[in-house]
């Protein structure tokens, strides 16, 4: 079996690709699918109001001829003529409006979400070039657009066509019928009209929607080394943000460990924990505060620092896995353990006065 060219794109796009189309504007979308749900809104809102559209433009015609031998029309008495002509008109095409308008944001929503690309709004000089409108009109993309449109034309009049020779007989009895019941008569035709002209778009529109998503996703697919790139990439940056987030663990920890020398006392578990409190008041209401903290070798390493330096290291084991466990770095002490901690400070200024040595490799509790 022959292996397909390296640059071939056989690969499915990656979330990273999509999402980078999507920012840019760059949706599989169909219009055809929002001129049909445009359509059927306003056939259907049309539908259910066309008895207010009736009383509403037979209340305009009789208001108008009422008056008409009295109007003037003048520039003073223009506005209120137009006021009055548009009280009608709104109130009986606002519905239509919002519907129409409704339904187009509810479809294109529904197919490609909530979105908004700045960078689909900017101005792209590219797209003035007369040579590549030239290729774009004769694109084959043009030449399929041309033919689905010419193909709509045919089952729009096709459709027109059995519509009008079905009822072709009926025509000629309105002459002898009411007003009324041949606007009612021409109103049915034309909702069946619509009705099955609509349906016949919505499954062209539905076909042009599966097309729409084919084509997008062959745009959007990708080569074996466009994946290999992307992945390398992705993977690099994360080893660097790792990298990044180690050294400052160190630095953090570095920092920590050279505070431990002007700590007061260190709280021990005795071996697996170790906190180091500083406590230089400057006032009555300054508490001690944690300076560095650790587990295991860190915990050894604190303990090693605080002897080097003649700082006390007390055994206390709840006290050290409390304080381990409620305080961070830079803290002061929770007020519930002030009490504890009053009396390893005590231990420590009873050890001061004493002036026994803290640096001996003993703990004392």
């Amino acid at each position: 079996m022959a292996e397909k060219p390296a640059g071939e794109k056989t690969e499915s796009a990656t979330p990273r690709r999509r999402s980078e189309a999507r920012d840019e504007g760059n949706v599989a979308r169909s219009m055809d699918l929002t001129s049909v749900a445009v359509l059927f809104a306003g056939i259907m809102t049309l539908y259910f109001s066309a008895g207010k559209l009736l009383d509403s433009l037979a209340g305009f015609m009789t208001a108008t001829y009422i008056d008409i031998a009295s109007i003037s029309i003048t520039p003073a008495t223009l506005p209120g003529q137009f006021m009055f002509t548009f009280k009608y008109i709104a109130s009986t095409m606002a519905p239509i409006v919002f519907m129409v308008i409704f339904a187009g944001i509810a479809i294109n929503v529904s197919q490609v979400g909530i979105l908004f690309s700045k960078k689909a709004l900017k101005l792209k000089f590219n797209k003035l070039n007369p040579l590549s409108g030239f290729k774009r009109i004769f694109s084959l993309r043009s030449v399929i657009g041309l033919i689905k449109g010419l193909f709509k034309l045919f089952i729009v009049g096709y459709i027109c066509y059995l519509v009008i020779v079905e009822k072709v007989d009926s025509y000629w009895i309105l002459t002898n019928v009411t007003v009324l019941q041949a606007l009612v008569f021409i109103g049915e035709t034309l909702l069946e009209l619509a009705m099955k002209i609509g349906f016949a778009l919505l499954i062209l529109a539905l076909a042009d929607y599966a097309y729409q998503k084919y084509e997008y996703e062959k745009k959007l697919k990708m080569t074996k080394q466009e994946v290999k790139d992307e992945q390398k990439q992705y993977e690099g940056n994360q080893e660097i943000k790792a990298r990044i987030r180690s050294i400052q663990r160190q630095t953090a920890r570095k920092r920590m460990l050279a505070a431990v020398p002007d700590a007061t006392v260190v709280v021990t578990n005795p071996t697996h924990i170790a906190v180091a409190l500083k406590y230089k008041p400057l006032n009555n209401t300054d508490a001690p505060i944690v300076v560095a903290k650790g587990k295991r070798k860190i915990a050894e390493k604190i303990k090693a620092i605080a002897r080097e330096n003649q700082v006390p290291v007390i055994e206390n084991k709840m006290l050290a896995r409390t304080l381990f466990d409620v305080t961070e770095v830079g803290m002061e002490i929770p007020v519930a353990l002030y009490q504890a901690v009053a009396e390893i400070l005590a231990q420590v200024y009873q050890m001061n006065q004493n002036s026994k040595p803290v640096s001996d490799g003993y703990s004392y509790a």
